[in-house]
């Protein structure tokens, strides 16, 4: 379900396996992703994490065969199973390495809540966005922390109430995605990122996360 190769300069590329769905979640893939990236914490030597999605899409959020499974399942498996996703996007958010989002195409719901979880993101010209839950009569909860630290809460309503599609220049706009390249040159502009990054220090770059992150939390906690 997934595809992960992690090159000489440690820069670890995972592609989303499922382009048959779009690359959709369903309980499997967030288990092996959610292991995944535990497993590139604890190994402490990769410099970068760049994800992405195979096929035509980035992700196209939860797998609808799966959702209709949990409609039957009882309230204690759709917490579990809630739990299980919120976990795994918890674990990208706060990697300790910096994390590229290589949006390649359509990226609806929860993978709007990947590309919101990873430091840097670069959409391809061709790519939309959409937060669709509403439309599905849900709501973003799992993956509205993330969104919001993102975006902002106004962008948020705008668009999670709407759960309108938006194309790449939208996303960079409003600040989902940082950069916008056209398709064929979307790899270069990755290898220029990682470039840079593996010119850091793998140390000052950890704790500069977690000052970021700190710093967040702080100016959320002073408008409570």
């Amino acid at each position: 379900m997934i595809e992960l190769e992690i090159d000489d300069s440690r820069i670890a590329r995972l592609s989303l396996n499922r382009p048959d769905v779009h690359n959709a979640f369903n309980a499997e893939l967030i288990a092996e992703l959610a292991r995944v990236f535990g497993e590139i914490a604890e190994a402490g030597d990769v410099r970068a994490l760049v994800l992405t999605g195979s096929g035509k899409s980035f992700s196209a959020g939860a797998d609808m065969n799966w959702m209709r499974g949990m409609a039957r399942a009882g309230e204690a498996e759709n917490r579990a199973d809630a739990a299980g996703l919120a976990a795994m996007l918890r674990k990208l958010d706060e990697l300790p390495c910096p994390t590229v989002a290589r949006v390649n195409g359509a990226a609806m719901g929860g993978g709007v809540g990947l590309v919101a979880c990873c430091d840097i993101a670069v959409a391809g010209a061709n790519a939309r966005f959409a937060l669709s839950e509403v439309r599905l009569g849900l709501i973003p909860a799992t993956i509205a922390p993330f969104v919001l630290a993102r975006i902002g809460a106004g962008q948020a309503r705008r668009w999670m109430l709407t759960a309108e599609r938006f194309d790449a220049l939208k996303a960079r706009e409003i600040g989902l995605v940082h950069e916008v390249t056209e398709p064929d040159q979307l790899d270069e502009m990755i290898d220029r990122i990682t470039g840079a990054v593996v010119e850091t220090g793998p140390v000052a770059s950890s704790e500069c996360k977690k000052l970021i992150r700190a710093l967040s939390a702080t100016s959320f906690s002073a408008m409570e």
